[in-house]
This record gives structure tokens, C-alpha cells and sequence, in this order.
């Protein structure tokens, strides 16, 4: 078995969508009013309508840049809250919190 797709939950699906359109280029499309679909994420998932923002502490979505410090930036500057940095060995990584709480992390090789 292997992981085919990834579900979140968004109270609000305009700033999900402009967040993540934002700061890494995904594309959206709308199933209904209670679902967004993404792509070009390197696996395709979707954000389902939620009522509140979701839980932090559960399972963790990590994503891979190349340039970690410009990945940085571009959360910072499409709205997300950068809420830990970790080094270790051979890598560099960053939490961060999309508008709506979803906890997400980038990660980086270091050589």
C-alpha cells in the first residue's frame, strides 16, 4: 500500500485556495461548496469544509523545496505563521500554520 492522497480541512476555502496558490504554486478546484481539491503538490489532495480550525498535534504534512529559506518566505508573504525551525543532521526544516490552522512543514537537504 502506499499513500495516494492527502485530505485537510479549511473553515474557509478562499484563503486556503489564495494562501496556497500563493506560496507554492497549487492548483484548486471546487467539488461543491464543501469541497476543494488540489493539485500539483507532488500528490494530489483536497481540503473538506470544517467549522473550526483544525487540531494541531496529529499527523504532519511535510513538503520538500529545494531553497527552504525561500520557501520560508514565500509562507511568510502569502499569509502563513511560521511557528518552529528545526536543524538535523543532513537537513533544515519549518513549521508553519496556513490561514485557517492547518500545521504544515518544509523541509531541506543540508549537505
Amino acid at each position: 500500500m502506499q499513500i495516494d492522497y492527502v485530505e485537510l480541512s479549511s473553515a474557509d476555502f478562499a484563503a486556503t485556495r489564495k494562501f496556497y496558490e500563493s506560496a507554492f504554486g497549487w492548483s484548486f478546484e471546487a467539488w461543491g461548496d464543501d469541497y476543494l481539491a488540489f493539485s500539483g503538490a507532488g500528490l494530489n489532495g483536497g481540503f473538506r469544509k470544517a467549522t473550526e480550525a483544525p487540531p494541531r498535534g496529529g499527523a504532519l504534512v511535510i513538503l520538500y523545496a529545494d531553497d527552504v529559506q525561500a520557501a520560508e518566505r514565500a509562507v511568510e508573504q502569502a499569509g502563513g505563521t511560521i511557528t518552529e525551525r528545526h536543524d538535523f543532521p543532513g537537513g533544515r526544516r519549518f513549521h508553519f500554520l496556513d490561514p485557517t490552522g492547518n500545521e504544515l512543514a518544509v523541509w531541506t537537504k543540508v549537505a
